[in-house]
């Protein structure tokens, strides 16, 4: 009985809503306007987080990863310097042995040196980011292999000079060339290449262990011919660095032990480092933080996009309360032949539900125009959840119902006579 009480107050109020085709759309713009600036905000929201917890992701939500960094009072030094200033600061070969056989939840480490190099296949040449390490680092800073293959524990163990190339500067060395088993020169020295990489490379804020211009080569060969001594020319005079490690990535046996392990490796490092010349990044804190931010981002954009839905609830209340106005005759009517004010609640609360629904439904398929025009147009991620729709549609109703309410208890309250005397 309730239920075709239900449909019966719907079709009525579709019927009386139809009357004033003009109005009852203008009424519902605002909750068109509304929903869809919640979905699209949301959807722009949801893209942007997505983005930056991708990146996050690629850092290894088990890994740590540590980089060694000249202390302030080094490069106040080396500004002031008139002749041959020696730097020595960052990561230490000890340090990774320490943390390997102190903190049991480290599962491996891999360890890396870096230097800027030219390197050279005929009259090419292509500035790379040199980068010795271990066949570790291409399982935790996992990348597609193009062509080839990764370094291998055979290439550290006969220190065999042999080299992989990230994309980039393959294809500015090698193009037109045989790839694998081309011999390319690197600073003074020459290396085979055994392998193409695709790196991951920066991206907004969050910076990658790779880079787009990589060459890595055995750890031990980098030592051996590279040493632990860089010398840079500046402003007459020379520089010189001796860094022993500039990486080093950690990786943790389970997620749930790396903010504790990231903290032991801090209290150790402390310990033998009497200058701060290392930062720690842990990726793990860093999408946490993302999360967070997401959470308050998405209550920042649907209370901005609510205000438009609250101006559309205000528009309806106000139409409503003039239909009220207008129907006093066929109110008090229903009254005399027997409707009881729960009756005349029921159908005018039905309408402005009917009208906010409306606005609500259509205001989701101009949310969904949005975005897929923001992403064509401005290149920008967008990701549209169901959770951000059925959060607008439920607005939309709940906005019908709440801003309905006042209009239906005016409209059930007038007296009967006074309403059969209205003209």
């Amino acid at each position: 009985m309730q239920t075709i009480s239900l449909l019966r107050n719907i079709r009525l109020g579709v019927k009386s809503l139809l009357l004033h085709k003009l109005r009852s759309f203008l009424t519902i713009l605002g909750v068109i306007f509304g929903v869809g600036s919640v979905v699209a905000m949301l959807s722009v929201g949801e893209g942007a987080s997505a983005e930056a917890m991708k990146q996050i992701e690629q850092l290894g939500p088990r890994n740590i990863i540590m980089s060694s960094v000249k202390p302030q009072s080094d490069k106040r030094a080396a500004a002031a310097a008139r002749r041959t200033f020696t730097s020595v600061y960052g990561l230490l070969y000890e340090d990774n042995q320490r943390i390997r056989n102190t903190l049991p939840t480290v599962a491996r480490t891999v360890p890396a040196k870096i230097a800027t190099r030219e390197a050279r296949l005929g009259d090419r040449s292509f500035e790379v980011r040199m980068v010795g390490t271990t066949p570790d680092w291409f399982d935790m800073v996992s990348r597609p292999v193009l062509a080839g293959r990764p370094l291998t524990w055979h290439d550290m163990q006969e220190k065999a000079a042999v080299v992989v190339l990230a994309e980039n500067p393959a294809r500015r060395l090698l193009a037109g060339s045989h790839t694998i088993g081309q011999t390319v020169h690197i600073g003074s020295d020459s290396f085979r290449v055994v392998g193409i990489v695709q790196p991951q490379g920066a991206g907004g804020d969050v910076q990658t262990p790779d880079l787009a211009i990589d060459a890595y080569v055995p750890l031990d060969v980098f030592r051996q011919r590279m040493g632990d001594l860089i010398t840079q020319r500046s402003a007459g005079s020379f520089i010189r660095e001796r860094v022993e490690l500039h990486k080093l990535i950690v990786e943790v046996d389970q997620r749930a032990h790396v903010e504790a392990t990231a903290e032991a490796i801090r209290t150790l490092l402390q310990r033998f480092h009497k200058k701060q010349d290392y930062v720690i990044t842990v990726p793990l804190a860093l999408l946490n933080q993302a999360r967070q931010t997401q959470r308050i981002f998405n209550i920042v954009l649907g209370s901005i996009a609510g205000i438009s839905l609250l101006v559309g609830g205000i528009g309806i209340m106000n139409i409503m309360l003039a239909s009220v106005t207008e129907r006093t005759r066929e109110i008090g009517v229903r009254r005399a032949i027997g409707a009881k004010r729960r009756h005349i609640i029921g159908q005018f609360l039905t309408e402005t539900v009917v009208l906010s629904t409306t606005g609500g439904l259509l205001g989701v398929a101009v949310g969904l125009v949005i975005p897929f025009v923001i992403t064509r147009v401005a290149d920008m991620p967008t990701v549209i959840s169901g959770w951000s729709i059925l959060l607008s549609l439920g607005i939309s109703a709940a906005v019908g119902i709440l801003f309905g309410l006042y209009p239906a208890y005016r409209a059930a309250m007038l007296d009967p006579i006074v309403a059969l005397r209205s003209e």
